[in-house]
Order: structure tokens, then sequence, then C-alpha cells
């Protein structure tokens, strides 16, 4: 994988001008990613085709970046969830976050600050894998310093 790789921050590419149209666009469409056109349209009183040009306006400048289906752990067979800080060598963020992309059990990963640098959110089948996927694949990795692991007793609902 090459080593220079693209921003893909609002910082580096600018903040979308969005009215409140757009908002509620989003905000729909995040609440029910399999939304019609016309069932948008019909909902935010607005034409279908006027629907259309503001949801391809929000896919061309980088707003709306796909759609995914929302997993119940658990029942997937992932019900055991954790945060796992890591510290890391200094100036290894790009290998290790290459390293971290591609670990299936990482969910969420961010570069912090404070006293660890990445707090990565993982979810496993059980113990046993989250074990295996800490010890000996995260603490592994060359440029991981320490790990400290925080089991998640219950989660809230995520917000739409």
């Amino acid at each position: 994988m090459p080593d220079a790789e693209p921003e893909n921050t609002a910082a580096h590419r600018g903040t979308a001008e969005l009215d409140a149209v757009d908002r509620q666009i989003v905000h729909a469409l995040r609440s029910n990613g399999r939304l019609s056109m016309r069932a948008l349209a019909e909902q935010l009183h607005i034409s279908r085709a006027g629907a259309y040009v503001r949801v391809e306006r929000l896919h061309r400048e980088g707003v709306i970046t796909g759609y995914s289906a929302t997993v119940d752990p658990e029942r997937y067979g992932y019900g055991l969830a954790a945060y796992v800080y890591l510290k890391i060598s200094q100036h290894s963020w790009k290998s290790v976050r290459h390293q971290i992309l591609a670990t299936p059990e990482v969910e969420h990963a961010a570069l912090v600050s404070g006293e660890n640098d990445l707090v990565l959110l993982v979810r496993t089948r059980d113990a046993v894998s989250l074990r295996e996927l800490v010890l000996d694949r995260l603490q592994a990795m060359p440029d991981v310093l320490s790990t400290q692991t925080v089991l998640i007793f219950d989660e809230l609902p995520r917000r739409s």
C-alpha cells in the first residue's frame, strides 16, 4: 500500500454548504437508508426530481459516503464488545492505521489526544476471541507499545 494517501477529513476538503432541506435529507437517510426517492420527497414535501438532484449532490460533495445495514452484533455472533486503547511509537500512525483497517473485529478506530494514541471499538464472539485479538494480534504489531482493554457491559441505542 502506498504511504502517501489523500486526507479525507472536512478540515482538508472544506465543509459542504448545507441548507435545512439538505440536513433533513441526511437525517431521513441516516434513519432509513433504503428510503426511495419518492418516499423521501413525500416525507420532506419536495419534488422527486428535487430530492434526486439534492441526494446526488450530497454524494458528489462527499456528505453522503455510502449506505450500510445496521446489524445487531449479538444476534450476528459478535456479542462481546470492548474499547482497546493503544499507545504506539512516534511517527507510526500510517503503518498502524493500515494494520488496524485490516482487522475485521475493529468496528471503529480513532486517533486521539491524551495518554493513549488510539481508541478502538472492537467486537468479538467471546472472551477467548477478544484475548486472541488483543494479546496475539494487536500487541504483536511492531509499533504498538501497550494496550488497555475495557469491556462494554451495555450500550445505548444508536442515534440516527
